[in-house]
């Protein structure tokens, strides 16, 4: 009969029995939470780094050697102070050869307006010549007309003299028209040789200006960040030689991991503390790049900012990402990296031994995860790391 039982008991386990795998855990080694519902704060903690709310890079405008430094990095500069001298042989005869070709075109100019001049007076001259003659000529004409009229010359004295006056006034008018027309030349001459000179001479401040660029100078107010170059470094145009940080005002950069990237956006708050007050933030600009894993984006003051920091110092910053509301939460732990929140392994009631459970999980902030299906507040999960659990159907608990 004891035989029967026995044979019964082993089928019934066979056929019927609890067949997960399992595992016994020391209670100890292991961190167990319980489920809780309450506001969960959507807000991801980030570290920022002060800097200036504006800076000003020093570019090469000319290329050159170094020949002194005026003003050493990390001091305080004023809009024109001279940081740098630079020189440049090249662009010394540069100005030489301009100045060679003002001056001739302007020697040019000068003759042409001679010249003009000068034909001026000789076609006034003659004009004044040939109108006095055409009067003469004009009055023997008229005088032949009435004495030939009157029989008292002949016709080929008066008809020589019509053609003398004819050919005095249309040698008249042919020496206005040429004036006219020698004045349109030399007018267009002349104003050729003053756009050329005009040209020249802008040429020519142009080069000055590049000689005086040779000249680095502070093009703001500032704090001189950063000077590249030494002292008998030949450096090219358009260098990169240095920075200015203007510290009216200051930013924080903020470095923020990609899973994020969807979520941030300009206009979102956040805040830190320091010296026992809290000073806020909005974030003003999100810049598109992602470098190993992290996408950065610029944060400013909202009103008052810290009277003692300094560029390069870091604060944690709670960055809002959304509206706070109410969930059940689960507090963050190792689980996680292990399950990818899709599943936790939940506490019996008895407390015996914890068992696995799927879930989803939706938010997270730095201290909770918001939990969207599969647990209930007031239950127990463990939030440990599972790495050494093989995921296991069931944990035997023991103390």
């Amino acid at each position: 009969m004891v035989a029967v039982v026995v044979v019964l008991l082993v089928a019934y386990n066979i056929f019927f029995g609890d067949k997960s795998s399992r595992l016994n855990v020391e209670k100890e080694k292991i961190t167990i939470e319980t489920i809780e519902k309450d506001v969960f704060k959507d807000y991801i903690a980030v570290i920022g780094t002060v800097e200036p709310i504006k800076t000003i890079f020093l570019d090469a405008v000319e290329g050159g050697r170094v020949e002194e430094i005026m003003i050493e990095e990390g001091n305080m500069v004023t809009r024109g102070d001279e940081i740098m001298e630079l020189s440049s042989t090249d662009l010394i005869l540069r100005i030489s050869d301009y100045e060679a070709q003002a001056a001739r075109s302007i020697n040019q100019l000068r003759e042409a307006r001679m010249s003009m001049q000068r034909d001026k007076i000789s076609k006034q001259e003659q004009m004044i010549g040939l109108e006095k003659e055409l009067r003469q000529v004009k009055r023997a004409y008229n005088n032949n007309k009435k004495l030939y009229q009157n029989d008292h010359i002949s016709e080929e004295e008066f008809l020589q003299s019509e053609e003398q006056f004819q050919a005095t006034r249309r040698k008249l008018a042919l020496v206005k028209e040429a004036y006219r027309q020698d004045s349109i030349f030399r007018e267009a001459q002349v104003s050729s040789l003053e756009k050329s000179v005009d040209r020249m001479e802008e040429g020519l401040r142009i080069v000055r200006e590049k000689l005086e660029n040779l000249t680095v100078k502070a093009p703001v107010d500032g704090e001189l960040a950063s000077l590249e170059p030494e002292i008998g470094e030949v450096i090219t145009h358009g260098t990169r030689i240095g920075k200015i940080n203007i510290l009216e005002d200051y930013k924080l950069n903020v470095e923020i991991d990609e899973h994020y990237i969807a979520r941030v956006r300009r206009g979102l708050t956040g805040s830190f503390d320091y010296t026992g007050k809290t000073f806020d933030l909005t974030l003003t600009k999100k810049y598109p790049e992602v470098n190993q894993g992290q996408f950065t984006v610029d944060m400013e003051f909202v009103e008052e900012e810290p009277n003692d920091i300094n560029i390069g110092q870091t604060f944690r910053i709670k960055l809002e990402l959304g509206q706070s509301k109410t969930a059940v939460l689960i507090p963050r732990g190792g689980f996680y990296q292990s399950t990818g929140g899709q599943w936790v392994y939940v506490v019996d009631p008895s407390g015996e031994f914890a068992y696995k459970r799927n879930i989803r999980i939706g938010r997270q902030n730095p201290m909770y995860y918001e939990v969207l299906e599969g647990l209930q507040p007031g239950e127990q999960v463990i939030v440990s790391s599972y790495d050494n659990f093989n995921e296991v159907d069931k944990l035997m608990l023991k103390d």
